[in-house]
């Protein structure tokens, strides 16, 4: 389940920040126009959180004992982060205004009538998810299996031995030829 809402999480969160966020009206000597602002305009934090998010999740399988407990910590973090940022953006009006300085050539315009789509409040969810993902890492991650430890260097595993060549078996009589013997020879 942790690695379902991790994943799903993190999708949400990522298509959320390419959604418009914020609409608005920035009022000119020539009129007012609308403006917008996608959720990557106005906060990058919770797509920087998503990719972080997805590569804890990915890394909490790989991990054993302390390392899994980090990396889940980590997780659960960049949840909360995601969540935090795309509600802080709801009332942030930065982004349009930049947008409305650049737009009218004055520095000093803003935006009139700002709205926020539900686009942050997804972006929250998805956050919620991958933070849901971390906390049952932290509480089940040790009992989930581990990768295995078989190509780990330094591990001392015992070898298997050869079982003894057959001479009469065509392919060891090949096998003999190629090294140069002579399997009829005795």
């Amino acid at each position: 389940m942790a690695l379902l809402f991790g994943a799903l999480g993190a999708a949400v969160a990522l298509l959320a920040t390419r959604q418009r966020w914020a609409e608005g009206t920035a009022a000119v000597a020539g009129g007012a126009f609308p403006l917008t602002a996608k959720g990557s305009d106005v906060t990058g934090v919770p797509a920087a959180l998503a990719i972080v998010g997805l590569a804890a999740l990915v890394a909490v399988f790989a991990v054993r004992r302390a390392g899994r407990l980090v990396v889940a910590g980590l997780l659960a973090l960049s949840g909360a982060g995601i969540a935090v940022a795309a509600l802080a953006a709801v009332s942030d009006g930065s982004a349009l205004d930049e947008r409305a300085a650049e737009v009218s050539g004055d520095s000093s315009a803003t935006v009139h009538a700002l709205t926020n789509t539900g686009w942050p409040y997804v972006a929250a969810a998805g956050g919620l998810l991958i933070l849901l993902a971390g906390l049952l890492a932290l509480r089940y991650g040790r009992l989930w299996p581990a990768m295995s430890g078989r190509y780990e260097r330094g591990a001392a595993r015992p070898r298997r031995t050869a079982r003894p060549a057959d001479p009469e078996r065509p392919e060891e009589i090949w096998k003999a030829l190629d090294r140069g013997e002579d399997p009829t020879g005795a």
